[in-house]
C-alpha cells in the first residue's frame, strides 16, 4: 500500500486553479498546485531540466518551510511518514 496520496487534486472542483480570491480558495488551489506539480510525469520531465541551483534552492525553502511550521514530531510522522 502507498504511504503517499495526491487525492485533493483528483477530486478538485474547480475548473481553473486560481489566487487572489480569499484565503480559502487559495488554500484549495496551492494543495491542487502543488500535487500536480509533484505528479510522478511531472517530476520526471521537470527534474532533469532544473540546474543543482534549481534543486538547491527548491528544497532549501520547502525544508525551511517544514521546519517553520512542524514539530520534529510531525515532521517524521506527518512528512516522511515514519512510524514512531
Amino acid at each position: 500500500m502507498s504511504k503517499h496520496t495526491h487525492s485533493f487534486v483528483n477530486n478538485y472542483d474547480e475548473e481553473n486553479i486560481v489566487f487572489g480570491l480569499d484565503r480559502e480558495t487559495d488554500e484549495k488551489a496551492l494543495i491542487a498546485y502543488l500535487q500536480k506539480f509533484t505528479d510522478d510525469e511531472m517530476m520526471q520531465v521537470l527534474v532533469k531540466r532544473l540546474s543543482d541551483e534549481d534543486i538547491t534552492g527548491m528544497l532549501d525553502y520547502i525544508l525551511g518551510v517544514l521546519k517553520k511550521h512542524l514539530k520534529e514530531e510531525e515532521y517524521h510522522r506527518i512528512f516522511l511518514k515514519d512510524r514512531i
